[in-house]
């Protein structure tokens, strides 16, 4: 079996998260898979290769290396609901984002879940938590960055054309208000289309991770793949993702310096 997840530490109180960048499926899953599952078309393409300038500015950095197929590390591991009145994608998904079968037999037995959360899901999880406790032990606060991507067009999830950045702090129960309005200033500021707390609030990681008053800040972008990818033909965008790039560097830094500002967490 290939390592759940790749982590590159760093020296910043700094952890960009990205859940949904794998791509690697079990082959006894692929062989029970539609061709459609198998081509796994609701991954996060190219986000972990878009943030790669984090790691060098001292970003720590966690990528899963599984498709969301086998199991979604953005979701609760009881699979309760994230957003109510909306469809659910779940846990361990039977479809695509799309509504297309992933499965052609066999579908997911309760025992199969559990195997999977025991073996993808946890322990992805518990190197965020260990992560975040020694940066906060360390600098005494920290802050997750969720990063995704998604077509900018899903006519089953929302209506029309999703904005290029669309920033989430669960309605600002995740990140420390003066951090937050630090951040939401420069994405605005930005050449981009944007929404706050918008169809994406953020998922199980920044809701459940974030914690302000104990000093653990945590947000998610959902970036729009046009941003930075050819959503055609699934393929990276030199240009496009350059001056992307530009712009998420410009928001980290406002991140990081808002943080270091936030009163009682000065180091």
């Amino acid at each position: 079996m290939n390592p759940v997840f790749r982590f590159q530490p760093g020296e910043l109180p700094l952890l960009i998260s990205v859940p949904h960048d794998g791509r690697d499926l079990p082959d006894e899953m692929r062989a029970r898979m539609t061709d459609v599952g198998r081509s796994i078309p609701d991954t996060d393409w190219h986000v972990a290769e878009l943030y790669e300038f984090a790691a060098d500015i001292g970003a720590n950095v966690l990528a899963g290396n599984y498709s969301r197929y086998v199991v979604d590390l953005n979701r609760p591991a009881d699979d309760a609901v994230l957003y109510p009145g909306q469809v659910a994608t779940g846990l361990c998904p039977l479809q695509t984002f799309a509504g297309e079968a992933i499965y052609s037999f066999g579908g997911i037995e309760a025992s199969e879940k559990t195997r999977r959360i025991e073996t993808y899901w946890r322990p992805y999880h518990a190197h965020i938590r260990d992560t975040l406790d020694l940066l906060r032990k360390k600098h005494g606060y920290v802050l997750l960055w969720d990063a995704h991507s998604i077509p900018s067009v899903v006519p089953r999830l929302f209506d029309g054309e999703l904005p290029e950045l669309n920033l989430g702090s669960d309605d600002g129960k995740s990140c420390e208000q003066s951090i937050e309005q630090a951040v939401v200033a420069e994405v605005v500021e930005s050449r981009y289309s944007t929404a706050i707390n918008g169809r994406f609030k953020g998922g199980y990681i920044t809701r459940h991770y974030g914690d302000p008053g104990n000093g653990i800040h945590a947000l998610q972008l959902e970036i729009a793949q046009r941003a930075y990818m050819n959503e055609q033909t699934l393929s990276f965008d030199a240009t496009k993702a350059g001056a992307l790039r530009d712009t998420l560097r410009k928001i980290l830094n406002i991140l990081l310096l808002a943080g270091q500002n936030t009163t009682g967490h000065q180091q």
